[in-house]
Protein backbone atom coordinates (compact mmCIF):
# COMPACT_ATOMS: atom_id res chain seq x y z
CA UNK A 1 0.00 0.00 0.00
CA UNK A 2 1.27 3.48 -0.84
CA UNK A 3 2.33 5.89 1.88
CA UNK A 4 1.35 9.56 1.88
CA UNK A 5 3.94 11.66 3.68
CA UNK A 6 2.64 14.73 5.47
CA UNK A 7 4.54 17.44 7.33
CA UNK A 8 2.73 19.58 9.90
CA UNK A 9 4.33 22.81 11.13
CA UNK A 10 2.49 24.34 14.08
CA UNK A 11 3.75 25.89 17.31
CA UNK A 12 1.00 24.11 19.26
CA UNK A 13 2.42 20.60 19.68
CA UNK A 14 -0.73 19.09 21.14
CA UNK A 15 -2.68 20.30 18.11
CA UNK A 16 -0.27 18.49 15.80
CA UNK A 17 -0.40 15.34 17.89
CA UNK A 18 -4.16 15.37 17.42
CA UNK A 19 -3.83 15.73 13.65
CA UNK A 20 -1.24 12.95 13.55
CA UNK A 21 -3.36 10.56 15.60
CA UNK A 22 -6.43 11.16 13.44
CA UNK A 23 -4.73 11.00 10.04
CA UNK A 24 -2.50 8.00 10.75
CA UNK A 25 -5.50 6.13 12.17
CA UNK A 26 -7.86 7.03 9.30
CA UNK A 27 -8.84 4.25 6.93
CA UNK A 28 -8.01 5.60 3.46
CA UNK A 29 -8.84 3.41 0.49
CA UNK A 30 -5.52 3.25 -1.36
CA UNK A 31 -2.88 4.50 1.05
CA UNK A 32 -1.77 5.09 4.61
CA UNK A 33 -0.55 8.36 6.10
CA UNK A 34 2.72 9.04 7.91
CA UNK A 35 3.04 12.48 9.48
CA UNK A 36 6.11 14.37 10.68
CA UNK A 37 5.81 17.34 13.03
CA UNK A 38 7.85 20.52 13.57
CA UNK A 39 7.00 23.55 15.69
CA UNK A 40 9.22 26.36 14.36
CA UNK A 41 9.84 28.12 11.06
CA UNK A 42 13.48 27.01 11.03
CA UNK A 43 12.90 23.31 11.66
CA UNK A 44 9.93 23.21 9.27
CA UNK A 45 12.02 24.77 6.51
CA UNK A 46 14.82 22.31 7.18
CA UNK A 47 12.48 19.32 6.93
CA UNK A 48 11.07 20.53 3.61
CA UNK A 49 14.56 21.11 2.21
CA UNK A 50 15.85 17.71 3.35
CA UNK A 51 12.89 15.84 1.87
CA UNK A 52 13.23 17.68 -1.44
CA UNK A 53 16.99 16.99 -1.65
CA UNK A 54 16.35 13.28 -1.07
CA UNK A 55 13.95 13.24 -4.00
CA UNK A 56 11.08 12.33 -1.70
CA UNK A 57 9.19 15.59 -1.12
CA UNK A 58 6.21 15.65 1.20
CA UNK A 59 2.90 15.00 -0.50
CA UNK A 60 1.14 17.48 1.80
CA UNK A 61 2.49 20.30 3.98
CA UNK A 62 0.18 21.56 6.73
CA UNK A 63 1.01 25.06 7.99
CA UNK A 64 -0.22 27.19 10.85
CA UNK A 65 0.12 30.94 10.25
CA UNK A 66 1.73 31.86 13.55
CA UNK A 67 4.98 29.99 14.19
CA UNK A 68 7.67 30.18 16.82
CA UNK A 69 10.17 32.90 15.83
CA UNK A 70 13.53 32.28 14.22
CA UNK A 71 16.60 32.83 16.39
CA UNK A 72 17.77 35.97 14.60
CA UNK A 73 15.99 38.63 12.61
CA UNK A 74 12.29 39.34 12.41
CA UNK A 75 9.65 36.72 13.02
CA UNK A 76 8.59 34.55 10.10
CA UNK A 77 5.10 33.18 9.62
CA UNK A 78 3.55 30.12 8.07
CA UNK A 79 2.78 32.29 5.06
CA UNK A 80 6.50 32.97 4.62
CA UNK A 81 7.22 29.26 4.94
CA UNK A 82 4.52 28.50 2.37
CA UNK A 83 6.17 30.84 -0.13
CA UNK A 84 9.50 29.08 0.40
CA UNK A 85 7.91 25.62 0.17
CA UNK A 86 6.41 26.54 -3.21
CA UNK A 87 9.93 27.14 -4.54
CA UNK A 88 11.85 24.23 -3.03
CA UNK A 89 9.08 21.61 -3.06
CA UNK A 90 6.75 22.54 -5.95
CA UNK A 91 4.96 19.19 -6.06
CA UNK A 92 3.85 19.39 -2.42
CA UNK A 93 0.26 20.32 -1.69
CA UNK A 94 0.13 23.17 0.83
CA UNK A 95 -2.76 23.50 3.26
CA UNK A 96 -3.12 26.15 5.97
CA UNK A 97 -4.78 25.17 9.25
CA UNK A 98 -5.27 28.36 11.23
CA UNK A 99 -7.50 30.12 13.72
CA UNK A 100 -7.57 33.17 11.42
CA UNK A 101 -10.78 33.39 9.41
CA UNK A 102 -10.90 37.06 8.35
CA UNK A 103 -10.84 38.23 4.74
CA UNK A 104 -7.56 40.12 5.03
CA UNK A 105 -5.48 37.21 6.27
CA UNK A 106 -6.90 34.46 4.12
CA UNK A 107 -6.84 36.45 0.90
CA UNK A 108 -3.26 37.57 1.55
CA UNK A 109 -2.30 33.90 1.66
CA UNK A 110 -4.36 33.13 -1.44
CA UNK A 111 -2.31 35.70 -3.36
CA UNK A 112 1.14 34.94 -1.96
CA UNK A 113 1.04 31.13 -1.70
CA UNK A 114 -2.11 29.99 -3.57
CA UNK A 115 -2.44 26.92 -1.33
CA UNK A 116 -4.36 23.78 -2.16
CA UNK A 117 -6.41 24.24 0.98
CA UNK A 118 -7.30 26.41 3.94
CA UNK A 119 -9.00 25.12 7.09
CA UNK A 120 -10.19 27.27 9.98
CA UNK A 121 -9.28 25.39 13.16
CA UNK A 122 -12.69 25.76 14.77
CA UNK A 123 -14.11 23.81 11.82
CA UNK A 124 -11.60 20.95 11.91
CA UNK A 125 -12.72 17.47 12.90
CA UNK A 126 -11.93 13.90 11.86
CA UNK A 127 -14.19 13.97 8.80
CA UNK A 128 -12.84 17.35 7.64
CA UNK A 129 -9.23 16.15 7.89
CA UNK A 130 -10.02 12.99 5.92
CA UNK A 131 -11.86 14.97 3.26
CA UNK A 132 -9.00 17.46 3.06
CA UNK A 133 -6.37 14.79 2.36
CA UNK A 134 -8.51 13.03 -0.24
CA UNK A 135 -9.41 16.29 -1.97
CA UNK A 136 -5.99 17.97 -2.18
CA UNK A 137 -4.42 14.77 -3.52
CA UNK A 138 -6.97 14.46 -6.32
CA UNK A 139 -9.07 17.55 -7.09
CA UNK A 140 -7.88 20.50 -4.99
CA UNK A 141 -8.60 22.95 -3.47
CA UNK A 142 -10.26 22.16 -0.15
CA UNK A 143 -11.70 24.91 2.06
CA UNK A 144 -13.74 24.81 5.23
CA UNK A 145 -16.91 26.92 5.26
CA UNK A 146 -15.48 30.06 6.92
CA UNK A 147 -12.44 30.06 4.64
CA UNK A 148 -14.65 29.71 1.57
CA UNK A 149 -16.80 32.64 2.67
CA UNK A 150 -13.70 34.81 3.07
CA UNK A 151 -12.41 33.82 -0.35
CA UNK A 152 -15.75 34.54 -1.98
CA UNK A 153 -15.69 37.95 -0.35
CA UNK A 154 -12.23 38.59 -1.79
CA UNK A 155 -11.01 42.11 -1.16
CA UNK A 156 -8.62 44.27 -3.17
CA UNK A 157 -5.02 43.31 -3.89
CA UNK A 158 -3.90 45.91 -1.34
CA UNK A 159 -4.42 43.33 1.39
CA UNK A 160 -1.23 41.53 0.31
CA UNK A 161 1.69 42.69 2.44
CA UNK A 162 5.17 42.32 1.04
CA UNK A 163 8.42 41.60 2.90
CA UNK A 164 9.08 45.26 3.69
CA UNK A 165 5.56 45.66 5.09
CA UNK A 166 6.03 42.71 7.42
CA UNK A 167 9.44 43.93 8.56
CA UNK A 168 8.04 47.41 9.18
CA UNK A 169 5.22 46.01 11.32
CA UNK A 170 7.55 43.69 13.21
CA UNK A 171 10.13 46.32 14.10
CA UNK A 172 7.37 48.75 15.00
CA UNK A 173 5.90 46.11 17.34
CA UNK A 174 9.19 45.70 19.25
CA UNK A 175 9.56 49.43 19.78
CA UNK A 176 11.98 50.38 17.00
CA UNK A 177 11.76 54.08 16.21
CA UNK A 178 10.69 54.96 12.68
CA UNK A 179 13.93 56.85 11.97
CA UNK A 180 15.93 53.72 12.85
CA UNK A 181 13.95 51.38 10.59
CA UNK A 182 15.98 52.38 7.53
CA UNK A 183 18.60 49.94 8.87
CA UNK A 184 16.19 47.03 8.53
CA UNK A 185 13.69 47.95 5.82
CA UNK A 186 14.61 48.61 2.19
CA UNK A 187 12.84 51.96 2.11
CA UNK A 188 13.84 55.57 2.72
CA UNK A 189 12.57 57.36 5.82
CA UNK A 190 9.87 59.12 3.79
CA UNK A 191 9.03 55.80 2.14
CA UNK A 192 8.60 54.16 5.54
CA UNK A 193 6.32 56.97 6.75
CA UNK A 194 4.26 56.73 3.57
CA UNK A 195 3.99 52.94 3.76
CA UNK A 196 2.96 53.15 7.39
CA UNK A 197 0.08 55.45 6.45
CA UNK A 198 -0.95 53.02 3.70
CA UNK A 199 -0.85 50.07 6.11
CA UNK A 200 -3.17 51.92 8.48
CA UNK A 201 -5.66 52.30 5.64
CA UNK A 202 -5.26 48.67 4.52
CA UNK A 203 -5.75 47.32 8.05
CA UNK A 204 -8.67 49.61 8.77
CA UNK A 205 -7.26 51.91 11.46
CA UNK A 206 -7.15 55.08 9.34
CA UNK A 207 -5.52 57.99 11.14
CA UNK A 208 -5.13 56.23 14.48
CA UNK A 209 -1.73 55.88 16.19
CA UNK A 210 0.97 53.27 15.67
CA UNK A 211 -0.33 51.19 18.58
CA UNK A 212 -3.64 50.76 16.74
CA UNK A 213 -1.72 49.66 13.64
CA UNK A 214 0.29 47.09 15.62
CA UNK A 215 -2.86 45.77 17.30
CA UNK A 216 -4.68 45.39 13.98
CA UNK A 217 -1.67 43.65 12.39
CA UNK A 218 -1.38 41.27 15.34
CA UNK A 219 -5.12 40.50 15.31
CA UNK A 220 -4.82 39.51 11.63
CA UNK A 221 -1.72 37.38 12.18
CA UNK A 222 0.82 39.54 10.33
CA UNK A 223 3.05 39.85 13.42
Amino acid sequence: MNTIKILAVDDHKMTMVGYKYILEDTDFEDYVVEMDMEDTFDTGKQKIEEASKKGAPYHIILLDIQLSPIKEGYARTGEDLGIIARKISPTSKIVFLSSFSDNYRINSIMQSVNPEGYMVKTEINEDALKDMVETVLTVPPFYTKKALIAIRNRMSSDIHLDDNDKKLLYYLSIGTKTKDMVEYVSLSLSGIENRKRQLKEILGVGKENDYALITAARDKGFI
